[in-house]
């Protein structure tokens, strides 16, 4: 028998029901978080992003209300680690927590497969924190300044003074890239497997200086078994307020270590703007705060926008350093 046509309002009610009572439309109707975020790491357990990452977890799990639950993925300079977020779904259950190497990277591995972009496929949250480098130099080397340094670099042999760093196409590579530009000096790179190695090097006299982490370096600068001559940020850190930073000598210097926060890139906007709420919430607590700073970072918590901002400025430098460098993957 013919069925009845429907009314317009009555086909409206059923194409409403029908939508909600698809598992996709059910799924987004669902409150985030809904359960546990993952917080991806690309770096080994104890780097700067892992021990950031577990330091705010369990404030941000509170804050949230669902577990937020570190996990390391390491490889490629941190390109594994990214590729995986990239490749997640939008939901905000895949976040990332990386190093400027990032930013590093794109120049780095431009030719290698599969690629992505940090800027069409990865949506910045948040900055969550910076880090000077230290350039320190092994007690041998007889010079108490920047400006010393450069001078001593000039006079020295063809190849002038060596450095290490922690691997070719690093920050403590690039580090060394600016410094010999911006200074007219000649510098030879000798690149380790790893930031201990490099840090091996310095202490043995094996290589006349590098740039170190402050974490790693500060007791080493108290017993007198390496030097400090400046750092890499564009202001004094609070946990070295001694030693002036190299811009003062070389104007325009800058290469602290920073550590963002990504999403997926079709992550929607009020998932972004409630984790990075969250988070410069965390980060403004007493005890993570005092932590950061420990360390010899400065916590953050800066807006997408902000993120964004430092990410295209870092994009156009880091490109121009490694084509001086000519660094290529190892």
């Amino acid at each position: 028998m013919k069925q009845p046509a429907l009314e317009p309002s009555a086909i409206a009610l059923a194409a409403v029901i029908g939508a909600l009572s698809a598992p996709g439309a059910q799924a987004q109707a669902q409150p985030w978080p809904s359960k546990p975020i993952r917080l991806v790491a690309p770096f080994a357990p104890g780097g700067g992003p892992d021990v950031l990452g577990r330091l705010m977890a369990p404030r941000l799990a509170e804050a949230l209300g669902q577990p937020l639950v570190v996990e390391n993925r390491p490889g490629a300079g941190g390109n594994l680690g990214a590729e995986f977020v990239v490749r997640a779904a939008p939901d905000g259950y895949t976040l990332l927590i990386t190093t400027s190497a990032i930013a590093i990277n794109a120049s780095l591995y431009a030719n290698a497969k599969p690629a992505f972009s940090p800027t069409r496929d990865l949506l910045p949250v948040t900055l969550v924190a910076t880090a000077p480098l230290v350039l320190a130099v092994h007690p041998s080397v007889p010079a108490r300044s920047v400006q010393e340094l450069l001078a001593l670099a000039r006079r020295a042999p063809k190849g002038g003074l060596n450095y290490g760093s922690s691997g070719t196409g690093t920050t403590t590579h690039l580090a060394g890239v600016m410094l010999a530009s911006l200074g007219s000096a000649p510098l030879t790179h000798v690149p380790y497997k790893g930031s201990a190695p490099g840090l091996g090097a310095v202490l043995g006299g094996e290589v006349d200086f590098g740039f170190l982490g402050l974490f790693t370096a500060q007791p080493l600068l108290r017993a007198g078994k390496l030097r400090a001559l400046a750092v890499t940020s564009a202001r004094p850190s609070a946990a070295l307020p001694d030693v002036p930073p190299i811009a003062r000598t070389l104007p325009g210097y800058e290469m602290p270590i920073w550590y963002p926060m990504f999403a997926p890139a079709l992550t929607p906007e009020a998932i972004v703007s409630r984790m990075q709420a969250e988070t410069a919430r965390a980060l403004r607590q007493p005890e993570v705060r005092g932590a950061i700073e420990r360390d010899g970072g400065e916590p953050v918590g800066s807006t997408p926008g902000e993120l964004q901002a430092l990410l295209a400025r870092d994009l156009e430098r880091f490109a121009q350093l490694v084509r001086i460098s000519g660094a290529k993957p190892e």
